[in-house]
């Protein structure tokens, strides 16, 4: 959720990282109203707190008919706190929505754009050139079949489509890789975390994995519980209701957790093998820090996640995503593409 006096003092500011991103400002104007209507019906909620209390206070002076006619008085009064603390609830709820439904405002270096509007920051290695090799190289599915390394098909009948076996030596390097992104991890300082993959609502709403994101996620039918798509939910709700020591900040975890996404909108996209697919792993790099030092942690996790490639020994590009492709809740977002 923005900082609401963000979008008080500074709505314009909102409207252009709406643009930005390519979404109406249409909720700014929307949770600009809702903003004055809910601080007017908590102004009338008081007001008749007000009122009610201090003719509580009267009552046991009063004698006769004066009293009873203060009594009659305290039941209408009972009557429109009523409504009023109602009203109150009513305007707090539109308020919520609409502030929930505007996502957080990227950094101004951030490129504008969709998904294909992204800026390469950085080249690392060279991309093998398998033609002037002579050499056509396969794609994983059919790797994964000559070593018996991915089964699709058995996924797709137990499971349905877009799950998938990993065995033998597929499985091995599933662990090795999760092995190796901790190891890497505890290199640099952090806590190792084996995360739940099931949440509260509070959880995801709260690292806008609900509203505009719903459809993505996983519900369990029957309880209040979600299916994570990233154990930056869980570990975001951590330390929650908690106010930490700003002396013991950073505080930095690697969590590992299974992975759940719909998919819902990727129809046609990747629909081949096991790049976009229901479940995976994930080793997840999560940092409590302060504000002003939240931009130089972002570069060192950055530099981190280019260290875990280079043990790898793949070639990579560094690339400012567009805001268009910005996750709801990020400010900014730096992807490594590896060939």
């Amino acid at each position: 959720m923005i900082d609401p006096r963000v979008l008080r003092d500074d709505p314009d500011r909102v409207r252009a990282a709406q643009a930005k991103r390519g979404l109406s400002a249409d909720v700014v104007d929307r949770a600009l109203s809702a903003d004055t209507a809910r601080r007017a019906a908590i102004g009338a909620f008081e007001a008749k707190r007000a009122e009610q209390k201090q003719l509580g206070k009267l009552i046991p002076r009063a004698q006769g008919e004066e009293k009873q006619a203060l009594l009659a008085q305290t039941k209408t009064l009972a009557a429109e706190v009523k409504e009023a603390e109602a009203a109150q609830a009513a305007a707090e709820a539109e308020w919520h929505e609409a502030l929930f439904s505007i996502p957080n405002l990227a950094a101004d270096e951030v490129p504008a754009g969709g998904e294909d509007d992204f800026v390469v920051l950085e080249t690392v290695g060279t991309p093998r050139d398998f033609a002037a090799e002579g050499f056509e190289p396969r794609d994983h599915v059919e790797l994964g079949k000559i070593l018996g390394a991915i089964d699709l098909d058995r996924g797709a009948k137990v499971s349905g489509s877009r799950f998938y076996f990993l065995t033998g030596v597929g499985a091995e390097l599933e662990f090795a890789l999760v092995n190796l992104a901790n190891e890497t991890a505890r290199e640099h300082g952090f806590t190792q975390v084996i995360a739940p993959s099931m949440v509260k609502p509070e959880a995801m709403e709260a690292t806008g994995f609900l509203g505009q994101a719903a459809d993505d996620v996983y519900r369990i039918e029957g309880q209040d519980m979600y299916l994570v798509g990233t154990s930056e939910v869980p570990m975001a709700a951590y330390h929650g209701g908690e106010i930490l020591d700003g002396a013991s900040l950073p505080l930095r975890y690697a969590a590992f957790s299974p992975c759940f996404r719909k998919e819902a909108g990727s129809h046609g996209k990747d629909t081949r093998g096991i790049i976009r697919v229901h479940w995976f792993d994930k080793v997840e790099m999560f940092v409590y820090t302060t504000t002003e030092d939240s931009y130089a942690e972002h570069q060192r996790l950055l530099g981190i996640e280019k260290a875990f490639l280079d043990k790898l020994e793949l070639a990579y590009q560094v690339i400012d995503t567009a805001a268009g492709d910005l996750g709801l809740s990020a400010q900014r977002k730096f992807d490594c593409e590896a060939w």
